[in-house]
């Protein structure tokens, strides 16, 4: 989890600029935000301090936006902690709000789920915001769906605890003793066919409510067509 993510006031509190420069020189496109969150409050990770203390040194020489965005192409992009440059790609994140929203979860719910190790944010802000990536949006719906399915939380942190590691083994599977990959591998297969015959129990139950339930529809309307006719008729005799 990457919790070196800053946002606009956190970058200008630990750069030493106002933000509101800040938010300028983001306008101009001198600084480029690393990401967003889904209420497009622009996210900057921390190797963007660089850049930030290239940009002063240059407005403080006196170069205007468009000398800066010149000298910025041709000496390249400041490169983060881990010696890479940095992607131009941007990624969109999810507040706590968001993400609830856009899965029908509330947000306590999930904040339940983080404090039982289910789901972890991507990152957090200097200030406490937990921020999700979209993924987390379809995630939670599964979380949700194995409960229905009378999964408990601990069985629920299992299956997701099986999806860490595959995407881990996936990722770098050499970084994984061979005969491990294989016990992990093959216990995920045993979890996956243990979900299909759940699946199977419950596509046959509810089989058997649809069932059930139509044909009782059909009961109740015949019963209460009959009960509307009886009323109907004593009322008939009493006029008679």
């Amino acid at each position: 989890m990457n919790k070196d993510v800053l946002t606009l006031d956190d970058l200008a509190g630990k750069a030493g600029v106002p933000a509101d420069r800040l938010a300028e020189w983001t306008k101009a496109k001198l600084l480029k935000p690393d990401g967003f969150t889904g209420d497009k409050v622009p996210l900057f990770a921390s190797g963007s301090l660089e850049r930030v203390a290239l940009v002063r040194s240059l407005a403080d020489l006196g170069y205007g936006t468009e000398e800066v965005l010149k000298i910025i192409k041709k000496v390249g992009l400041p490169r983060d902690g881990h010696g890479r440059k940095r992607a131009p790609d941007k990624d969109h994140f999810l507040t706590v709000g968001n993400l609830a929203e856009r899965s029908g979860v509330s947000p306590r719910t999930i904040k339940h789920w983080e404090d039982k190790g289910i789901i972890e944010p991507d990152m957090r802000t200097e200030g406490g915001f937990r921020l999700y990536s979209e993924s987390y949006v379809f995630l939670c719906q599964l979380i949700r769906d194995l409960q229905l399915f009378g999964y408990t939380l601990e069985e629920v942190k299992a299956v997701s605890d099986d999806v860490r590691t595959f995407l881990a083994i996936e990722a770098e599977p050499d970084s994984f003793p061979k005969a491990e990959v294989e016990k992990r591998l093959a216990a995920m297969l045993e979890a996956i066919q243990a979900l299909f015959d759940k699946m199977k129990l419950l596509e046959d139950g509810v089989e058997r409510w649809q069932d059930l339930l139509k044909k009782k529809k059909k009961d109740i309307l015949a019963l209460q067509a009959k009960n509307s006719k009886r009323g109907k008729e004593a009322r008939e005799a009493s006029d008679g």
